[in-house]
């Protein structure tokens, strides 16, 4: 079967969608390679793979050690003109004329360009109908005219969650036998950091103190970073003879979209000294990151997946996180859980956390189990599975 992946988030984008993409391919690779070294014979996952790139310039991750069947093939022609032609003039310039023949082409960002070949589309989640007042209204009139479309062209529609299955049944009116729920995976580096140069290195390079709460995420208003802040002042309120009087709040990630209230609400903050915009952190640097922290925080209104949790628990850091949309799936029964809305409920949890090193050793050792069970080989899996059942439908 020859199948045709468009890659291009994997290249150009360094988190989120690009490194659920990497995820995946990097999956099928293993999945593949796992196989052959168990001698099973002929099997149904070794066929060609086409990963499609949409232009060259801006690159920052090629794969180097994919088997000789996964072949790049970038395209004359970038991302954004292809937006144009393929999703505003609604052009039907085939993707096929880049990728050659395919048995089926897989878009797994949202949008599908118009194919010869049976296609299956990825959505991640439907934060621009859900939570709209977040973003950023150039992407939310983006999205609510590209995603429509490019679900009406797919065969498939794969979802990272339950939740976001559910959101696609409610709010796109997608039969549910056409949904198929393929969740990410925890890179195997995402384990305790020990090494102590490794650890000087990472604390001295993001100016990190000795005890903080961490998030990571985009700057943008629904990763609910102001009402973090907001939390972390109550726990600073009780001032120096608290146990907590040493502690500080680190929010790593780049910016994104109508950030300025978050950098607003940091100033005013009494506590504005220990609060910490780490900027974007290297990918190389995330597990030495996640394991300096001494709570991990995901406030979020609305998350498609929400792969920092797990990568947090299994660097072994306790978790609190919200619990709307998908996170009570993805933390299970390993972090504690409360309304992205209630202030004191946040702030509560963390306290619990911080103070309580029974639950704190509790929700450790759930975390690791609750991570290891999320693999990009048993997504690849479930992927591979639905690629045979598309292409040969």
């Amino acid at each position: 079967m020859r199948i045709a992946i468009d890659y291009t988030p994997a290249v150009h984008q360094r988190a989120g969608i690009g490194r659920y993409t990497r995820g995946l391919v990097e999956g099928l690779a293993r999945l593949q390679a796992d196989t052959a070294q168990r001698a099973l014979g002929t099997y149904a996952g070794f066929h060609d793979y086409t990963l499609l790139v949409l232009g060259k310039s801006g690159a920052h991750f090629t794969p180097s050690k994919l088997p000789a069947n996964f072949k790049l093939r970038y395209a004359p022609i970038s991302d954004r003109w292809a937006t144009v032609l393929w999703y505003r003039l609604n052009l039907p310039l085939p993707v096929d004329l880049f990728t050659g023949p395919a048995d089926l082409f897989h878009g797994p960002s949202f949008t599908l360009p118009p194919s010869f070949s049976p296609s299956l589309l990825t959505v991640h989640d439907l934060s621009f109908l859900r939570y709209p007042q977040g973003a950023h209204p150039a992407l939310l009139a983006w999205l609510t005219k590209a995603v429509p479309r490019s679900l009406r062209r797919a065969r498939h529609v794969l979802a990272d969650s339950q939740s976001t299955r559910a959101d696609l049944i409610e709010l796109m009116n997608i039969p549910s036998q056409r949904i198929t729920v393929i969740g990410a995976g925890v890179e195997k580096r995402f384990q305790p950091v020990a090494d102590p140069e490794t650890l000087t290195r990472v604390r001295a390079q993001y100016q990190l103190p000795e005890r903080f709460i961490l998030s990571v995420s985009t700057l943008e208003p629904r990763k609910n970073y102001t009402g973090l802040i907001a939390a972390f002042n109550q726990l600073s309120a009780a001032g120096a003879p608290s146990p907590l009087a040493d502690l500080h709040l680190v929010i790593a990630g780049g910016k994104g979209w109508l950030y300025d209230d978050i950098f607003a609400r940091a100033e005013a903050s009494p506590a504005r000294e220990r609060i910490h915009f780490a900027g974007f952190v290297n990918d190389e640097d995330l597990p030495a990151l996640y394991s300096l922290a001494t709570l991990f925080a995901v406030p979020s209104h609305y998350e498609g997946f929400g792969i920092p949790v797990l990568e947090a628990m299994a660097c072994g850091v306790p978790v609190v996180c919200a619990n709307n949309s998908s996170l009570p799936e993805i933390a299970g029964n390993a972090a504690l859980l409360v309304e992205a809305t209630d202030i004191d409920a946040l702030a509560g949890a963390m306290h619990t956390l911080l103070t309580d090193s029974s639950l704190r050793e509790e929700l450790v050792k759930r975390g690791f189990d609750q991570a290891g069970s999320f693999t990009w080989e048993a997504a690849a899996r479930r992927l591979l599975k639905v690629y045979q059942d598309v292409a040969g439908g």
